[in-house]
């Protein structure tokens, strides 16, 4: 059992250590007091705000009747131009990996007006996002009704957080896109990158350990089951060694596609239009429109490696 003395001396010698600069090179990020990281809590919230605001008496206020809707939606309107002015401000501010720059009255007005313009394009927002509650309505026969859909589908949540997210990188608004998506990972299991692309009528039914990458391009109505990775396969390096950032790496999933539990499609492919793809395989190589890939039975109780395409 150590001593007094030797856990002071322990504690301050991981004190020291834990300051020295070379062992926080990439990994100490220098805040400023104007211009602090992104708040999760408050990111938390602005998530809240949309969801009330796009699905009003499911999320947020329970409370909402018809004859004070317009005003709960004015209330919720102002404070998520307040919040995500602010959340916005401090991703322009982020500056690099290890500081902070000061933010000026330039990028306030930038981060006021990006947030309005954001919360200008919710009614859009909504229309598309009533097309993925009516794919998963239509293509679940254990779902009741709409509203079931929308309070209890994980699905419908992190859709609703990759559209969020994506329309805010559309406006070139950094990290706050990745925080946003993110939460939705961890609240459902559903991986979303926001700079994917996703048409209407969106369903994933089930979702946990569904991935969808960066540069995926997914059409409309189009169907994902559990498990299914949409992601990339091993990418070019730099004359330095360091991987290729940016370029085209995911698949292309056309409109009417059926992916089913856990198949795996990797690398800039297109899954042709109407293209059904079996659970459990690897899909590697362009599928033609109307195909249907699925597992061969096996000659033997352990030969799983042969797939027809």
């Amino acid at each position: 059992m150590m001593s007094k003395a030797q856990i002071s001396e322990a504690l301050q010698k991981a004190t020291s250590e834990l300051s020295e600069s070379q062992s926080l090179k990439g990994l100490f990020h220098r805040n400023t007091d104007e211009s602090p990281l992104p708040s999760a809590k408050i990111l938390k919230n602005i998530v809240i705000l949309c969801r009330g605001l796009l699905f009003p008496g499911y999320f947020g206020n329970s409370n909402v009747k018809a004859d004070t809707l317009t005003y709960h939606i004015g209330v919720h309107v102002e404070q998520l131009q307040e919040q995500l002015s602010s959340q916005i401000l401090s991703g322009l501010c982020f500056g690099n990996e290890e500081e902070s720059t000061p933010c000026t009255d330039c990028q306030r007005q930038e981060a006021a007006a990006l947030a309005a313009e954001f919360i200008s394009g919710l009614p859009a927002l909504r229309r598309i996002l009533a097309t993925d509650v009516e794919a998963m309505f239509n293509g679940d026969p254990a779902a009741l009704n709409h509203g079931e859909v929308i309070c209890c589908y994980p699905a419908i949540r992190a859709i609703t957080n990759y559209r969020i997210a994506h329309r805010l990188l559309e406006l070139g608004v950094p990290i706050i896109p990745r925080f946003i998506t993110e939460m939705a990972h961890s609240e459902t299991g559903i991986d979303i990158h926001p700079g994917a692309t996703i048409g209407h009528h969106f369903a994933i039914d089930h979702g946990t350990g569904v991935v969808i990458g960066a540069t995926c391009i997914i059409g409309n109505n189009v169907k994902l089951y559990q498990g299914v990775t949409l992601g990339a396969k091993s990418f070019p390096l730099d004359e330095n060694g360091n991987p290729i950032k940016g370029i085209p790496r995911h698949p292309i999933l056309e409109d009417d596609v059926i992916v089913y539990s856990n198949a795996t499609i990797l690398g800039r492919i297109t899954i042709g239009k109407g293209a059904v793809v079996g659970g459990n395989i690897w899909v590697t190589e362009d599928v033609k429109p109307g195909a249907r890939i699925t597992q061969n039975r096996a000659k033997e109780i352990d030969n799983f490696t042969n797939y027809a395409i």
